[in-house]
């Protein structure tokens, strides 16, 4: 018995000596400047490292640095651009700053949720928004589809999602003053030239087709407007 205690003791604190470790590492990396505002543009929405040298004023090879830094620590994640496949994405890893998030730092009168075809994941969006947020929100297309995705439909239905009668539209004439853009697709955000629109490289689940593509999807955009929401402001 007092070496089976001995064991878990042990184990308990390997895994506390672990947790200290990763912990220090987090707080090291976030320790420069410049990671941290790069951790503070990333809270809010994915940026290709053209867009966070623009946003620092720094070179491609200290951005490519302070990116490199982030990554070992796993804070963040890249992924490929399913519009321009020479760009790439960085987000932040899921919980990768439980506890360590800014507050409030946006305001808006009203969220645009944008993809290509407003078919299935700026709808999805725009309805897991209205759970989370008193804030309104809208959704719209730059190359509207000639209809609401079924399984876009069936996704909402599986997970409980008031997802009332949706008819894509273009994004002319959306958009407002007071407005806060949020581009859920990269062949949107490639295309529009809003300055301070928000991007989400969310994979497009048509792609795969699958129901657990499009679950995923739901996730995805759920897991992001759980972090946006608190730190969005009405105007």
């Amino acid at each position: 018995m007092t070496t089976l205690i001995a064991s878990v003791n042990l184990e308990a604190m390997n895994i506390e000596r672990t947790s200290l470790e990763k912990r220090a590492a987090t707080h090291a990396a976030l320790a420069d400047p410049a990671r941290l505002q790069i951790i503070d543009l990333l809270t809010l929405a994915d940026r290709s490292p053209g867009e966070l040298q623009v946003a620092l004023g720094l070179t491609s090879n200290l951005v490519a640095h302070h990116l490199g830094v982030l990554d070992r620590t796993e804070l963040i994640v890249r992924s490929r651009s399913e519009g321009d496949r020479r760009r790439s994405y960085i987000r932040l890893r899921p919980s990768a700053l439980d506890g360590l998030l800014p507050t409030p730092v946006l305001a808006a009168r009203r969220v645009v949720f944008v993809c290509t075809g407003n078919s299935a994941r700026s709808p999805l969006a725009a309805a897991l928004w209205a759970q989370a947020s008193p804030i309104p929100a809208t959704s719209a297309g730059t190359h509207p589809a000639a209809a609401t995705s079924s399984k876009a439909i069936a996704a909402a239905e599986r997970h409980d999602l008031p997802f009332g009668p949706h008819t894509p539209r273009d994004l002319g004439g959306v958009i407002g003053e007071g407005d806060l853009v949020v581009t859920v697709c990269d062949r949107a955000h490639e295309e529009l030239v809003y300055a301070d629109a928000l991007h989400w490289s969310v994979p497009n689940p048509g792609r795969v087709g699958t129901d657990a593509a499009y679950d995923a999807t739901f996730d995805e955009i759920a897991r992001r407007i759980a972090r946006l929401s608190p730190q969005l402001s009405a105007v």
